[in-house]
C-alpha cells in the first residue's frame, strides 16, 4: 500500500519539536477513546515538517534565485516531463507528511472539547491545504477523522477553486475566530491564521480581501509583540528562531526525526548537498548588484561560494522554517493597496521594507511602476524563503522573470506516481508528466 491509502486508514501520533511541542501524546488508542487530544494536535504540527524542504526547492530552485548542478535533478530549469525521478526526494514526502498532518488536524477537529486546539487545527489543515493546491493544482480532499477504506471515490481530485472555497478558506476563518493575538511558543494564533488568509486571497487575485486581512495584521502587529527586526541578519539563524518578526514558523528539532530524510533546506541554500554545490543563480547576483549599499546582500547571497548564508550551517538542523512573517505580509499589503488603486498607501508600506535594508524610498510612481517595484523587493527581501516561484506564478511574470517561454502545464508540479498506482487511476496525474 502506498502513502495516502496508509494515511486514510491509519494514525500514527507522534510528539512535535521544540517547545510545548515537544510532548508526547499521553496514549496511543483510537479516536473514538481519547480525552486529551494536545498529543494528536502536536502530531498535526510535527508532520508540516516533511513539507519544509521540498516548498524550500520548489521555490527558489524552480525559479531564477537558485540552480542545480547534477543530472536528474538539472530537470528543475528545464521545464520538462521529467521532475517525476525526483518524486522520492521531493514530492513523495511533501504529499505524505502534509496529509498525515490533515489527518491529524481532522481527529482535533472532530473530537476535541477545547476551541483553541480546534482553531490550532484548522489553522495547520488550510496551511497543509493551501501548500498542496499551491504546489498540485487539484487534489484530493478528505475532512474526516475515519475517512471510508472502501469507497475508493473519496481519492479523487478536487478543484484548486473547490479546495479555496470550501476548506482553505472557511478553515482559517475559523481559526481567526478561535485563535487569539499571542504568539505562544510558536503555535498558531489569530494573526498567523488572518496574515495566511490575506497571502490566500492575494492568490486567488482578491485584492479588495487580502487587503483587510493583511492590514488587520499589520496594524495590530505591535499590539501582540509582532514587529519589524532592526537588524535583517537577526530574522536567521537557529538563536533567532521566534524572534518579534516571525508571525508562524514550522518549529524544527533535530533531535526529533521526521518525514523528510534527505538534506535540509539550509543545506540546499548554503551548498552543501552534492546536488547544487554552487547554487547561487546569477540572476539573483544582478539583482542585489541593480540595488547598491542594499544591507540584505551578505545576509542572502555569497558571491565568492555561490551560494546562501541565510540560513547558517551553525546549528543548521535546528533551524526554524519560515511560515510567514511580517515583511512578507507588509510588502503583500503593499501589492493589494496598489492592485486597489491605493497607490501612496502602497509606497508607505512598500518603503518600511526599503528602510530596513538601508535604501531610499522608492522613486515609483504609477500603479505598474509600483508593482514592478513591490515585486523586486519581495524577491531580495525573501530569497530562499520558499516564495520566489509561487510569486512569479501568482503575479503572472514566469516568462517576463525566466526569460523564456514556459508551458504554463508546468507551473505545477507532478502528483507523486506512487500515488496514482495506488489508486489504481484514481488520483490522476498532473497535464505534462
Amino acid at each position: 500500500m502506498k502513502s495516502l491509502y496508509i494515511i486514510l486508514v491509519s494514525m500514527l501520533l507522534l510528539a512535535a519539536c521544540e517547545s510545548d511541542l515537544d510532548q508526547f501524546p499521553p496514549n496511543i488508542a483510537s479516536s473514538n477513546s481519547l480525552t486529551d487530544f494536545e498529543g494528536v494536535l502536536n502530531a498535526a504540527y510535527f508532520y508540516q515538517h516533511g513539507s519544509v524542504t521540498p516548498m524550500a526547492v520548489m521555490g527558489d530552485f524552480r525559479a531564477d534565485n537558485a540552480i542545480m548542478d547534477e543530472e536528474p535533478y538539472t530537470e528543475f530549469d528545464i521545464f520538462g516531463p521529467n521532475l517525476t525521478v525526483m518524486e522520492d526526494q521531493f514530492f513523495g514526502p511533501f504529499y505524505t507528511s502534509l496529509y498525515k498532518s490533515i489527518l491529524s488536524a481532522n481527529n482535533v477537529i472532530e473530537n476535541s472539547a477545547d476551541g483553541t486546539e480546534v482553531g490550532e487545527a484548522k489553522f495547520l489543515r488550510a496551511l497543509a491545504y493551501f501548500k498542496l493546491v499551491r504546489v498540485f493544482g487539484d487534489v484530493t480532499v478528505n475532512l474526516s477523522s475515519t475517512p471510508s477504506t472502501t469507497d475508493g471515490s473519496i481519492l479523487a481530485r478536487q478543484s484548486a477553486a473547490s479546495v479555496y472555497n470550501s476548506v482553505i478558506i472557511p478553515d482559517l476563518n475559523d481559526a481567526i475566530s478561535a485563535l487569539g493575538t499571542d504568539i505562544n511558543n510558536g503555535r498558531a494564533s489569530k494573526f498567523a491564521a488572518q496574515g495566511m488568509l490575506g497571502k490566500v486571497y492575494m492568490q486567488l487575485g482578491d485584492f479588495s480581501n487580502a487587503a483587510s486581512n493583511l492590514a488587520a495584521v499589520v496594524n495590530g502587529a505591535s499590539g501582540a509583540g509582532i514587529s519589524l527586526q532592526d537588524n535583517f541578519a537577526d530574522i536567521f539563524g537557529v538563536d533567532n528562531d521566534l524572534n518579534s518578526e516571525i508571525i508562524y514558523a514550522t518549529q524544527v528539532s533535530s533531535s526529533i526525526s521526521d518525514e523528510y530524510g534527505f538534506s535540509e533546506f539550509w543545506s540546499w541554500s548554503g551548498g552543501l548537498d552534492t546536488k547544487s554545490l554552487n547554487p547561487l543563480d546569477q540572476d539573483l547576483i544582478d539583482a542585489f548588484n541593480a540595488s547598491p549599499g542594499d544591507l540584505r546582500r551578505d545576509v542572502t547571497i555569497d558571491t565568492t561560494l555561490l551560494a546562501s548564508p541565510k540560513f547558517p550551517q551553525t546549528g543548521g538542523p535546528d533551524h526554524d522554517w519560515i511560515e510567514l512573517r511580517l515583511a512578507d505580509v507588509i510588502l503583500l499589503y503593499a501589492e493589494a493597496l496598489n492592485e486597489n488603486g491605493d497607490t501612496q498607501p502602497a509606497l508607505v508600506e512598500l518603503n518600511k521594507i526599503r528602510t530596513r535594508a538601508g535604501l531610499d524610498n522608492s522613486i515609483a510612481s504609477s500603479q505598474a511602476e509600483i508593482r514592478n517595484a513591490i515585486a523586486d523587493e519581495r524577491r531580495l527581501e525573501l530569497a530562499f524563503e520558499g516564495q520566489r516561484w509561487f510569486d512569479l506564478v501568482r503575479t503572472g511574470t514566469v516568462d517576463a522573470e525566466m526569460g523564456q517561454s514556459i508551458d504554463s502545464r508546468f507551473y505545477l508540479f507532478p502528483i507523486p506516481v506512487s500515488e496514482v498506482l495506488a489508486s489504481f487511476g484514481v488520483i490522476t496525474q498532473n497535464d505534462g508528466y
